[in-house]
C-alpha cells in the first residue's frame, strides 16, 4: 500500500474507533438480580474501545482478593482459552482461536472490527490443539506438558463421560476414547454431530458438558450476528443450547434465545444447569448486561427480538411480539459488555469464605463500552441454589494504568485441590488462585 494511502487508512480507522458515546451508569448498576436498563442509545457507528493487548511485564501478575493469592500454573501457552480437569487431576487447556470465517468481516464495519480485534491480540492463528498439563510434585505449578490432541478445528469445550472424551470444535462435536492417566490421544476421533459453522460462524466458540449421569451432552451454539444482521435464516439452531444424544448424534434445542452462551455448569445444590451469556451490542455503553442464568428446558431468553426479558429490540426485522411475550428474564446480570465467558461453581473448602460457595465468572473484557468493563474474574455468592448478593472481584488488575490489557481471563475451573484456575489468552498463562496460608 502507498504510504499516503496507508496513513489515510490508519487515520480513518482511528477516527472510526474513537466514535461512539460513553457510559452514564456504573458497571455495578448493570449487575445483580435487577439491573438498571436505560433507554437504548444507538449511534451512527458503534462505540469501539478495546484495550490494546500488551502482555504481562516480567514479575507482574493479577491482583487476588483478600485472603487469596495467585501464581502462574503454566506459562508460554498459545492463546489458551478453555480448561478442563480430568479425574486424576491433569489439566487440559484448549490452545485455540477463531477459524477462518471470510464472510464475517465484510464491509467497513467488518474491516474496522478486524482492526480492533487485532489490537486486542485476537487475530493470531489458531494452534488447534489441546494440551495436557500435569503437576507431578503437587507444588501448584505444571511441570510436564504434552500434546493431548491436535489437528483440531478451533477446539473449545471439553467433557469426559466414562471413557468417552468429547471435544466441541467450531463446526462439529467429536468423540475420542480416553484411558485414565494417558497423556495423549493418537487414535482418530468420531464425529458425533455437525455443529453450525460456515463462512460467517460469528460466535465460533462451542462448549460442551455432560449430564451428571453421562447420558446426555449439552452444547452451546452462539448466534451468527449481533441481532440477526445476516437474516434470521442464518441463525437456524443458533443462539441456543443443544441437548445431544451421544449414542446416536441426534439433538434437540434445549433452550434458545441465548445470544452467545459459553460457560455451563451444574449448580451443586439444585442440580440445575446454569450458563453465562454474552448479550447484544451497539445500543449504548450501558446496554445490555451480560448475565448468568439457570436454564429451563424449552425456555426462550429473548434473542434477537428482546433483551433482559421483554425489552424489545427495534433493530430486529421482522419483529415477533409472540416470541417477546415468551422471553424469560435472566436470573443475574454481570455487567454490560463484560464478555462473561468462563463459568464454574466453587467446589470444596480450599478457598476461604465467601469463595467456597458460589460461581466464578471469567470476564474477557469489553470492546463496546466507554469506560472499559470486565477484564476480571468475578465471584457471585450463592445460597439455596440461587445468587445471594452482589459479586466480588476474585482476580483483577488485568489492565495497566494506561488501560492496556496485560491479560484477558477466559475459561475458569476448579482443580482437584479446590483451587481456581483461570485461562489468560493475552498473557498466555494459566493462573492459579489459592488461599493464603
Amino acid at each position: 500500500m502507498h504510504k499516503t494511502h496507508l496513513a489515510l487508512t490508519i487515520a480513518l480507522a482511528t477516527a472510526l474507533v474513537a466514535c461512539g458515546e460513553s457510559s452514564s451508569l456504573q458497571v455495578s448498576d448493570g449487575t445483580g438480580p435487577s439491573p438498571k436498563l436505560p433507554e437504548p442509545n444507538k449511534t451512527l457507528l458503534p462505540t469501539m474501545n478495546i484495550a490494546k493487548a500488551v502482555g504481562w511485564p516480567a514479575g507482574t501478575k493479577p491482583v487476588a482478593a483478600q485472603g487469596t493469592q495467585v501464581a502462574a500454573f503454566a506459562e508460554n501457552l498459545d492463546h489458551p482459552r478453555w480448561l478442563y480437569v480430568l479425574p486424576n487431576g491433569d489439566v487440559l487447556v484448549a490452545e485455540t482461536n477463531a477459524p477462518p470465517k471470510p464472510d464475517d468481516s465484510k464491509g467497513i464495519k467488518g474491516w474496522v472490527s478486524q482492526l480492533v480485534m487485532g489490537r486486542a491480540g485476537a487475530t493470531v492463528p489458531s494452534a488447534n490443539r489441546i494440551t495436557l498439563l500435569r503437576d507431578t510434585d503437587h507444588d501448584g505449578v505444571a511441570d510436564t506438558r504434552t500434546v493431548f490432541l491436535d489437528k483440531l478445528n478451533s477446539p473449545f469445550g471439553m467433557a469426559l463421560a466414562g471413557n468417552d472424551f468429547y471435544v466441541a470444535d467450531s463446526d462439529a462435536l467429536l468423540r475420542f476414547t480416553y484411558q485414565p492417566g494417558e497423556t495423549s490421544i493418537t487414535a482418530p476421533g468420531v464425529k458425533v454431530t455437525d455443529l453450525p459453522g460456515g463462512p460467517i460462524n460469528h460466535h465460533w466458540t462451542k462448549n460442551v458438558i455432560a449430564s451428571p449421569d453421562g447420558k446426555r451432552l449439552y452444547v452451546t451454539v452462539g448466534s451468527n450476528s449481533n441481532v440477526g444482521d445476516n437474516g434470521l435464516d442464518a441463525e437456524k439452531e443458533r443462539a441456543a443450547i443443544w441437548e445431544v444424544d451421544p449414542a446416536t448424534g441426534s439433538h434437540r434445542i434445549f433452550a434458545s434465545g441465548l445470544r452467545n452462551p459459553n460457560g455451563m455448569a451444574w449448580e451443586p445444590d439444585s442440580g440445575k444447569l446454569w450458563t453465562s451469556v454474552n448479550e447484544r451490542d451497539e445500543i449504548g455503553s450501558d446496554l445490555v448486561p451480560d448475565y448468568i442464568t439457570s436454564v429451563k428446558d424449552g425456555g426462550f431468553y429473548g434473542w434477537p427480538f428482546s433483551y433482559y426479558g421483554q425489552h424489545v429490540d427495534v433493530r430486529v426485522s421482522p419483529q415477533d411480539p409472540a416470541m417477546v411475550a415468551k422471553a424469560i428474564v435472566p436470573d443475574y446480570a454481570v455487567g454490560p459488555h463484560t464478555a462473561s465467558l468462563g463459568f464454574t461453581f466453587a467446589s470444596g473448602d480450599a478457598l476461604p469464605a465467601p469463595f467456597n460457595h458460589g460461581a466464578f465468572v471469567g470476564q474477557h473484557g469489553s470492546w463496546n463500552r466507554k469506560p472499559h468493563s470486565g477484564y476480571k474474574v468475578l465471584f457471585v455468592p450463592f445460597a439455596n441454589g440461587m445468587p445471594s448478593g452482589m459479586p466480588t472481584d476474585v482476580l483483577s488488575g488485568f489492565l495497566n494504568k494506561d488501560e492496556e490489557a496485560m491479560g484477558r481471563p477466559v475459561g475458569v475451573i476448579v482443580d482437584k485441590q479446590g483451587a481456581l484456575l483461570v485461562a489468560d489468552d493475552v498473557g498466555n498463562k494459566i493462573w492459579r488462585v489459592t488461599a493464603v496460608k
